[in-house]
């Protein structure tokens, strides 16, 4: 039997809110193959329940409000950008960079920490590859936290970037179809990868702009204009709209169903998957067929969100999760 759905409005009357600002405790690069270099940093308590978080794309890069999840008397929270984006190098780099590679990675900066075991958050791309990683090393996560589920199916490809989003956002569709010839536009994702891996480079950042404005806007219930000028700068925009196009040609360097497929490799590890109800990026079928795959977590559909972190429902519900997990294991 499911573990019933719940709302993360009826769980309490009072709403949390993220952890005020804070700086890293140290940081460190962490060289790995293909000539990649990782941005690493920690915060929080050095004796505090080990996390790792891991930002969304991929591509996207962590931000300075993800370390705010975590209470960070009782964490020791681990962030680091992944391959190509962020403060990681080379910028945009699609050179050895898949979904194997990166679950290596967290591998390579678990053991240059000295951590044994560690909480994952992750969501969006992050919940992906947290999943992976989970599914991967499961001796390895004492619990996860996602949200905004992304399977990385070809429907959940085809949806977002093809057909299904463009019938909910017709406006904001037509930005992302302008800088592709109409005799393209039956394969967009093909389309947008001849732009942003060809040699014209004015063609490739106006590809990258609108591959990743398209992202933002579709993010949030509500116009938020913090995150769209996130997804507009330039810097960002180049390497997610570069690294996420190269994934899903690529498939995401995943079977079809894998992450369901072998769901059963999870049953040990406690979660929490927080889905917003009026998620447009990743409809909320995906978080429903991941707990139908993984009934030991529980599921909190948020009934005003969409897609994004940011919003106050789902911060509150992710919040709970890490104050949850703390009380559990620390």
């Amino acid at each position: 039997m499911l573990v019933p759905v719940v709302s993360g409005a009826v769980i309490s009357n009072t709403m949390q809110s993220l952890f005020p600002p804070l700086e890293p405790r140290q940081t460190c690069t962490v060289p790995v193959e293909d000539g990649h270099s990782l941005y690493v940093e920690e915060c929080g308590n050095p004796d505090g329940l080990p996390a790792v978080f891991v930002h969304g794309g991929p591509g996207a890069g962590c931000e300075l409000y993800h370390r705010r999840f975590f209470d960070p008397e009782r964490y020791r929270i681990v962030l680091f950008d992944q391959r190509g984006c962020g403060r990681s190098t080379p910028h945009a780099s699609l050179q050895g960079n898949n979904t194997q590679a990166l679950v290596a990675d967290m591998e390579i900066i678990r053991e240059r920490l000295g951590i044994d075991r560690w909480l994952v958050f992750g969501g969006s791309w992050g919940s992906t590859l947290g999943l992976v990683y989970a599914e991967t090393h499961p001796h390895r996560v004492l619990a996860l936290v996602l949200r905004g589920i992304f399977l990385c199916r070809p429907r959940d490809i085809h949806w977002f970037y093809q057909d299904g989003a463009s019938y909910l956002l017709p406006d904001y569709w037509q930005d992302y179809l302008a800088v592709v010839a109409p005799d393209e536009r039956d394969d967009m994702v093909s389309a947008y990868y001849r732009r942003l891996t060809g040699a014209d480079e004015s063609a490739m950042l106006a590809a990258a702009q609108a591959w990743s404005l398209w992202e933002g806007r579709a993010s949030t219930l509500l116009p938020r204009s913090s995150v769209v000028d996130h997804f507009a700068g330039p810097k960002t925009a180049l390497s997610l709209a570069r690294i996420e196009c190269h994934y899903f040609m690529h498939d995401s360097f995943l079977a079809e169903n894998q992450i369901l497929d072998r769901a059963g490799r999870l049953r040990d590890i406690p979660g929490v998957i927080v889905h917003g109800r009026y998620d447009v990026v990743c409809p909320l079928e995906q978080a429903w067929a991941l707990h139908r795959a993984w009934p030991q977590a529980r599921l909190e559909v948020i009934a005003d969100a969409g897609h994004s972190a940011t919003e106050p429902g789902t911060v509150d519900a992710l919040v709970r999760a890490t104050g949850e997990f703390a009380q559990r294991f620390g």
